[in-house]
């Protein structure tokens, strides 16, 4: 870890890093996915060589119990936040809270922006006011009894609290009421919280980039998932495997090969879901069409992986044109205009 207390020559800024590192030594996982949000050492000393070529000092903040005293030791100008958290679904909004706490400003959405969108059904919820559609989808809790109420089959079914595709195995499609009952009780089972099953759809597959506030906001164009052949038979799905073997089982088209109407409507209902959760800074908006070609709102993540030419997010900047340093510089310098420090 770096150790750079001391003062800080004028001119620069000092930036804090938070994050949350995956963990070898860590056995205890009841799931191959367990880590799947947190970042490598890589990811984070890739973001804190973004920061210094602009001539600013870094200090590296792991989001553990040791959080609190680092940031009141440290006392870092301003912080640029990648941290997952731990446990919960109110997980994502630890390392904001404690900033804002402490009158740290730090990029990226806030904590209730980020405990909104990671519950999923909940976005759903609130979007479905601003007329975005999406998929229907039923929610079951622990113990409470698992009613279909008319969906239509097949059905995806997924943790309604995870990122990264947790909990999405090779075996997720329902194709009746007795397999869906039974993913569901095996989701409970290995992950805890509710389970969203969702109406599957078969059509594309596309994910938006967005960076910056305001009249500054750019739209990335979209990117297609396209699929070689998938880990789920008969059904393509971005799952865990998938995302850990992309090369083998899918290509990324960005821009996307698709009529400028369809890329105007994505452009469009990811201005209106970045704008209505309150998201700050960047995020990634996933979506899928169905057989006739209508556009649905999948998920949003307002915290995007930044791992370097993995991460869909950085992947599709760099499509347009955009280097990895440069996005990170890009995050860096919109979270500090919001906040009024002076880069």
């Amino acid at each position: 870890m770096e150790n750079q207390s001391e003062e800080v020559p004028l001119g620069q800024v000092k930036v804090g890093v938070t994050f949350n590192l995956k963990h070898a030594e860590k056995t205890s996982e009841t799931t191959p996915d367990a880590q799947a949000e947190y970042d490598s050492m890589e990811t984070v000393l890739a973001i804190a060589s973004a920061i210094r070529s602009h001539g600013h000092q870094t200090v590296l903040l792991e989001a553990d119990q040791t959080l609190p005293q680092r940031l009141l030791s440290e006392k870092p100008d301003l912080v640029f936040n990648i941290a997952e958290g731990y446990g919960g679904r109110a997980r994502e909004a630890q390392a904001p809270a404690l900033l804002n706490l402490f009158e740290i400003p730090f990029t990226g959405s806030d904590a209730t922006t980020l405990c909104l969108s990671l519950d999923k059904a909940l976005t759903k919820r609130v979007l479905s006011t601003y007329r975005i559609p999406t998929p229907r989808f039923r929610l079951f809790s622990p113990g409470a009894p698992v009613r279909i109420g008319g969906l239509r089959f097949p059905v995806i079914v997924k943790p309604n609290a995870e990122g990264s595709s947790k909990g999405i195995a090779d075996v997720c499609i329902a194709n009746d009421a007795k397999t869906l009952k039974e993913l569901v009780q095996k989701n409970f089972s290995l992950y805890g919280g509710d389970v969203l099953a969702e109406e599957f759809l078969s059509g594309r597959e596309f994910t938006v980039g967005i960076l910056g506030n305001g009249e500054t906001l750019r739209v990335f164009p979209p990117m297609e998932i396209v699929y070689h052949h998938s880990p789920i038979a008969g059904y393509n799905v971005y799952n865990y495997t998938v995302k850990q073997e992309y090369e083998k089982f899918v290509s990324y088209h960005c821009p996307a090969e698709i009529p400028a109407a369809m890329e105007q409507e994505l452009i469009r209902l990811s201005k209106t879901i970045f704008l209505a959760l309150g998201c700050h800074d960047f995020a990634r908006i996933d979506f899928r069409a169905d057989k006739a070609g209508k556009l649905y709102f999948i998920e949003i993540n307002p915290l995007p992986g930044l791992a370097p030419h993995y991460s869909d997010y950085p992947m599709l900047a760099e499509f347009c044109g955009m280097p990895h340093g440069e996005l990170v510089y890009a995050v860096l310098r919109a979270g500090a205009e919001r906040a009024g420090v002076r880069l």
